[in-house]
């Protein structure tokens, strides 16, 4: 292994060995402490410390590093405080996490650290925001982001560099190749040699490295992230390396032919470099022992603030607020007259995306055929044209790396909203909403400013995959906010209400309302608040708990049986959904009907049934009775359709309720 210092000093040399040789010895100690049952889990880095040190080493404090498992020494290089590294290892509240999750699978602003998730692709996207962010900013910088060879086989590899060329994105993805995916070797993972055959088929400039040569990883990354900063474009970097542990330790490495061991283990990174300042008279024998000394002596005073620190205590309080980033909507009018007009619901909703981008000059919108095509129903056709293709991105067919670029806008201050083309497709960015934005401010106190469009609903005849409603998958999901109009008012209202809050928000547009349903709509910037329901009828006999296009349905029935006093609640916001609403309506009628477009079984009226059986139950006078559609998929012909659809079936669940 030949190592070139070039223009570096001796004294930068003898700092990179110090910052080498500190993670090496943390993950000793960690090791020991795991088998005293001091920490519950180590993912090991032994061997790859060259790597993380290198890339911290070359990247300005200012710009962003996306770790994984095996980068302690980008944690360490960048100067996090040990005592706040080892609480967060054993889950104290010191931590970064509070305690809620573990080892690196967390957050510093502080730091300019962005930690992975345990399913390691989403990183890559969110490592393409934030870059997306500093080329909006003007700034000259690079982010870097890892990936392991095993993380790569995920689609989100492939989706993040490819928006990243498309877009010329200041990306550094550095590919650590170890030769496994936890037991599964390379072989076994890709079919090419080498990660420098994919580059090139991204448009994407392509580089491999010794990752366990401390200075070629240095001199190559600081070569690349140089070049970026002037003209943007994203580089691959694959670092060949090896892992000299298990996956983590209790995979053990049984699975590894001695050979290999042996051959890798001749190439130990600290090995090799502190050998070369030995021979350059760098480092003394004594000087090293007086290092490594000092580092342990660090990580001993450390570990004793850590333990003394107690556990944490559970405050149920906390742990929901925290799901959730405070939210300070600020209800007026800011822009234009306050006039209503008659408008159809699609340009209720294109009106509040023009004003919503005129307030906010941190407003980014994303997805696919927006820009100048104006979306596929033609929602944000003429936006293009006032607010310019940077603000208004056509994308790629990238559901999962679109919404992880929101989230890495997010992280440097930036609002965005991502269409998807239909709300079925938003299972190709589902790992992302649900494991990703939802769970951020949870975790280490980022919130996910995302607001995702999801046009929706059945009886257009579009048949099993543009005709869905999933709106309950998302209602499961703590940490995210859902949103559901049913007319024009609100579609602007509770929009501009999506875009303001700082909560990732799944905003859902019924398709066929877009052009059939006109209502007046105030011209006004204003906000009409989440969590509200509003009651469109006052009734006495009977109430009808709805959202969407039933509340359309439940007029149809008040208006058919003009002998009753029906009363309709349009819940609006599904997550949180207003109890208290819903409670006043019931004790006041005695008899409820829950009604949803969605399928049965599963659907959000299941919780709100079991809410009201429990909460309201003395002011029952009977069943509380569901209306849903078929648990089927939804099908394409108009009498099967029509078949499918609750409204077929609420008449008589309305007769046989009011027959108790």
């Amino acid at each position: 292994m030949k190592f070139h210092s070039k223009k570096l000093s001796n004294k930068q040399l003898l700092s990179f060995y110090q910052q080498l040789v500190k993670p090496r010895l943390i993950e000793e100690k960690m090791i020991l402490l795991l088998r005293q049952g001091k920490i519950s889990k180590w993912f090991s880095g032994i061997g790859q410390e060259a790597i993380s040190v290198g890339a911290a080493l070359v990247m300005d404090p200012q710009e962003y590093i996306l770790p994984m498992h095996r980068n302690l020494g980008v944690f360490t290089t960048r100067g996090i405080p040990l005592e706040r590294l080892f609480a967060q290892f054993q889950g104290k509240l010191s931590g970064f996490t509070k305690g809620r999750d573990r080892s690196f699978h967390f957050g510093s602003k502080e730091h300019n650290l962005v930690g992975m998730i345990s399913h390691l692709g989403p990183q890559l996207a969110v490592a393409d925001g934030i870059a997306l962010a500093d080329i909006l900013q003007a700034h000259s910088r690079a982010t870097l982001v890892f990936c392991g060879d095993g993380g790569a086989s995920e689609g989100d590899f492939h989706e993040a560099l490819n928006v990243a060329s498309v877009w010329n994105l200041p990306v550094i993805f550095v590919i650590e190749n170890n030769g496994y995916g936890l037991s599964t070797p390379s072989s076994e993972q890709f079919k090419f040699k080498s990660f420098t055959d994919k580059g090139p088929g991204y448009g994407m400039e392509t580089q491999q490295v010794d990752g366990n040569n401390l200075l070629e990883v240095y001199h190559t990354l600081k070569q690349a992230v140089n070049k970026i900063r002037k003209t943007p474009a994203p580089i691959l970097i694959e670092a060949l390396t090896f892992r000299m542990r298990g996956h983590e330790e209790a995979s053990g490495t049984k699975y590894v032919p001695r050979e290999l061991m042996e051959y890798w283990a001749d190439r130990d990174p600290i090995a090799h470099y502190e050998k070369f300042l030995l021979q350059e008279k760098v480092l003394t024998e004594e000087l090293k022992n007086t290092i490594r000394e000092d580092i342990k002596a660090e990580i001993e005073q450390a570990l004793e603030f850590a333990y003394a620190e107690e556990w944490p205590t559970a405050d149920t309080t906390g742990e929901e607020g925290d799901m959730y980033a405070p939210s300070n909507i600020q209800n007026g009018t800011t822009i234009g007259s306050s006039e209503e007009e008659n408008m159809r619901f699609v340009d209720a909703i294109s009106l509040a995306l023009h004003k919503g981008l005129e307030k906010h000059p941190n407003l980014i919108l994303m997805g696919q055929d927006i820009a100048d095509y104006g979306g596929v129903f033609k929602v944000t056709e003429g936006l293009y044209d006032v607010f310019g293709k940077e603000r208004v991105r056509n994308t790629p067919l990238c559901e999962s790396a679109i919404v992880g670029i929101g989230l890495g806008l997010s992280i440097k201050g930036y609002k965005s909203i991502v269409e998807m083309q239909f709300a079925d497709f938003v299972t190709c960015g589902f790992n992302q909403i649900i494991n990703n934005l939802a769970k951020s401010h949870y975790r280490w106190e980022q919130n996910s400013d995302v607001v995702i469009r999801m046009p929706t609903g059945a009886g257009v005849g579009a048949g099993p995959y543009h005709s869905q409603s999933n709106e309950a998958w998302f209602v499961h999901t703590p940490g995210l906010k859902v949103v559901y109009p049913s007319n024009p008012a609100d579609a602007l209202g509770l929009l501009l209400s999506a875009i303001e809050d700082p909560n990732p928000v799944l905003y859902f547009e019924h398709k066929a309302l877009y052009r059939s349903l006109s209502g007046p709509v105030a011209q006004d910037y204003h906000t009409t608040p989440l969590g509200q329901a509003k009651v469109v009828q006052s009734g006495d006999d009977l109430s009808i708990i709805t959202y969407g296009m039933g509340v359309h349905w439940a007029l149809e029935l008040a208006a058919s049986q003009p002998e009753y006093s029906i009363e309709i609640v349009d819940l609006r916001t599904l997550l949180p959904w207003d109890q208290p609403a819903v409670a006043q309506s019931v004790n006041k009628t005695g008899k409820v009907i829950v009604l949803h477009e969605d399928c049965m079984t599963g659907g959000i009226g299941g919780e709100i049934s079991a809410w009201i059986g429990e909460h309201c139950f003395d002011s029952l006078d009977g069943p509380v009775v569901r209306v849903a559609s078929l648990d089927t998929a939804v099908p394409f012909s108009k009498s099967l359709e029509d078949n499918f659809l609750p409204v077929s079936r609420l008449k008589n669940k309305f007769i046989q309720l009011m027959a108790y």
